[in-house]
């Protein structure tokens, strides 16, 4: 096979442990030997697909250069010392200008300096990523001389095929228009306006479609686009531009995150139960304690790959702030990608989740009752690890369960799920913590098991009015309606001002919890802080009371307040204890530290994205996006008034885009 020689030496550079080679690197041999399936290419390439391999982005390239017409050469390869590749770009054949050896020899000329190329590089994940992308030729391409090139010689013709949909006898597409497909580290972003992907089901890494489901998805975001400027929705792609996972968030959700944001639950139960829609949904919990949707996605499998992709998609379009807090089912897999992609968050596994498979995982054992109790015990009325150390202890010995597989996980565990380790973690109420309590999911009652994408989207704008709608009556009546109140406690008084009125319903368990409380009592002083007993009779199963002590730290000067108990965290108000305390000494209002602006009816919350120039970030591609998107739709609507300020607007939108073409030359 022909090969292109190498005119220059390789340049090292010491420092990065890395050099480039220019040429064809012998990159079309290996096309024969790395078993990368044929098929048709259906998408232009674009900043953010991810390979495989260096091959596999190679014949996708190829394959896309034979169906408009033009050849490829490999016009860079860096490697590193290890001679690992690291990094490469694909050019069009005609891109650049032969050297003086090659144009005295008695051959046309064929390259023109043609721009369009590809570049791309390996990342952390050992996937191959394409960072920049150039479509445009300045010589004419027909789909009719593909056959021709050098590059082609390797798809076979009689290789190719449609990429079939589960279900359906002809291949399904779906047109994206103004779709932003992020890089989801946010060092790119490409606009797909004009691109198209297929969607198969043949393979793991592809998302499972049925027929009517892609039309399904391109109808429902066609329609939000079309009503919502700031709606984003993120595709990733396999080697052959079959869709493999999809990341959607519209403005409203957005917005509410800056709100919300603090606590959220990354909600994957249609992965572990095998639903017919592969939906995960982050969900946080508004100011009157009701969930909130803050983007969904669908994913081909549960994949350490997968999640980090969907999770570095979701908090591209977050404007790259994390959560506090995340909250998932426990599942390794889960567990890596968060730690990977959110370092800095605590990462809780859901005690309701954990709870509910007691049955299933335990249910077979001799003593099942006496077990489900004794671990109820520890888990929810320990005070201190110690004490669910112990009682964790005596359970396993007593009923002979050391060894119980899942039991083991669960201990090593224990840091991220029992209450007793998670009380310096602000979880905002939407960590359960009593006994058969749950976080329903945000789409309970509109999605089962067997719920088809279909309908799915048919009820998911549903799902979505009634829980604004839910959110709207709350505000008015905790704007319109006075708060009853069982009690006169100037605490709770304080608060009626303040809060929600279902953030007061709850916390008046608390207020009502101070008159069973009893024995205050000052155990301890050192320095300024003062140790209390407080002793209160609890509930707990089988219809038993028990009487419990709580040790509260109280702090005159700094008029702070920590109970053992750990509710403020948890819950996001004080409890009984620390109010008997505060009382005690004569307090007659909470410390403002303790008074959550999340829980207030009195801030004014817009669910509406106004990025100001100002306040925009232009380092991130979703902010820039936001706010050039907003301009232009003014531009739009001035323009379309009259006939002159349409044409005053084309002449200008000419001339800007002129301005960025000659910008780009320049690059």
């Amino acid at each position: 096979m022909d090969r292109v020689s190498l005119n220059t030496d390789p340049v090292v550079d010491d420092d990065a442990d890395e050099f480039e080679i220019e040429g064809d690197c012998g990159i079309t041999e290996c096309i024969g030997q790395s078993g990368v399936i044929q098929g048709e290419n259906p998408l232009p390439p674009a900043v953010g697909m991810e390979f495989e391999s260096y091959e596999d982005v190679y014949y996708f390239y190829n394959c896309y250069a034979k169906e408009q017409g033009f050849g490829v050469r490999v016009s860079n390869t860096w490697y590193r010392k290890s001679k690992e590749r690291y990094r490469g770009k694909l050019s069009c054949s005609s891109a650049g200008f032969k050297k003086k050896s090659e144009a005295n020899r008695p051959r046309p000329e064929t390259r023109t300096g043609c721009p369009a190329m590809i570049k791309f590089r390996l990342m952390e994940n050992r996937r191959w990523r394409i960072i920049e992308v150039e479509l445009d030729h300045n010589h004419l391409i027909s789909p009719a001389s593909g056959k021709f090139y050098k590059s082609h010689k390797h798809i076979g013709l009689g290789t190719k095929r449609a990429l079939q949909l589960d279900g359906a006898d002809e291949v399904k597409k779906i047109k994206l228009f103004r779709t932003v497909v992020i890089d989801v580290e946010g060092n790119e972003s490409a606009d797909l306006s004009d691109g198209e992907f297929r969607t198969t089901s043949s393979k793991s890494n592809q998302l499972r479609l049925k027929e009517g489901d892609a039309q399904a998805v391109h109808n429902y975001f066609s329609g939000l686009q079309m009503t919502d400027p700031n709606f984003i929705y993120v595709v990733d792609l396999n080697e052959k531009g079959c869709l493999r996972n999809l990341f959607w968030i519209d403005a409203r959700s957005r917005a509410a995150y800056g709100y919300f944001g603090d606590v959220v639950v990354i909600d994957t139960t249609c992965l572990t139960y095998k639903y017919e829609v592969p939906l995960v949904s982050f969900v946080g919990v508004n100011h009157h304690g009701q969930s909130v949707l803050l983007g969904c996605g669908l994913l081909a499998g549960e994949t350490i790959e997968s999640y980090t992709w969907l999770f570095r998609a979701w908090l591209t379009c977050m404007l790259g702030r994390p959560p506090q807090a995340i909250i998932t089912d426990q599942c390794r897999t889960l567990q890596a990608a968060v730690a990977d992609v959110f370092p800095r968050a605590s990462h809780c596994l859901s005690l309701s989740c954990i709870m509910q498979k007691v049955p299933e995982k335990l249910g077979e054992l001799y003593e099942f009752e006496a077990i489900r109790m004794a671990l109820n015990n520890a888990v929810y009325y320990s005070l201190r690890p110690e004490e669910f150390e112990a009682t964790w202890e005596d359970m396993v010995n007593r009923h002979g369960i050391r060894d119980h597989i899942w039991l083991q996980t669960l201990y090593e565990d224990r840091r991220r799920w029992v209450p007793v380790y998670l009380k310096e973690t602000s979880l905002a109420g939407m960590f359960p913590t009593r006994p058969n309590e749950v976080m329903e999911s945000f789409f309970d009652g509109y999605l089962d098991k067997r719920t088809s994408l279909k309908e799915f989207l048919d009820k998911y704008e549903q799902a979505l009015q009634e829980n604004h709608q839910l959110e709207t009556l709350a505000d008015m009546d905790s704007r319109n309606s006075g708060f009853t109140m069982k009690s006169r406690c100037y605490f709770e008084l304080q608060l009626a001002k303040l809060y929600t009125n279902n953030i007061l319903r709850e916390f008046e368990r608390e207020v009502e919890g101070m008159y069973s409380c009893f024995g205050t009592r000052q155990i301890n002083v050192e320095g300024q802080i003062m140790t209390y007993m407080v002793r209160e009779q609890i509930d707990v199963e089988a219809n038993r009371r028990e009487t419990r002590d709580f040790e509260v730290l109280y702090n005159a000067t700094e008029m702070e307040v920590l109970c053992v108990c750990g509710l403020f965290n948890l819950r996001g108000y004080l409890c009984r204890h620390a109010l008997s305390v505060l009382h005690q000494n004569g307090m007659e209002e909470i410390p403002p530290q303790y008074i959550l602006s999340r829980w207030r009816k009195d801030i004014k919350r817009s669910y509406v994205l106004n990025h100001s120039c100002g306040g925009i970030d232009v380092n991130n591609p979703v902010h820039r996006y936001d706010h050039l998107y907003k301009c232009i739709m003014q531009v739009v609507e001035e323009g379309r008034k009259s006939q002159d300020r349409y044409k005053d607007t084309v002449q200008a939108l000419d001339e800007i885009l002129s301005k960025l073409h000659l910008v780009q030359g320049h690059l």
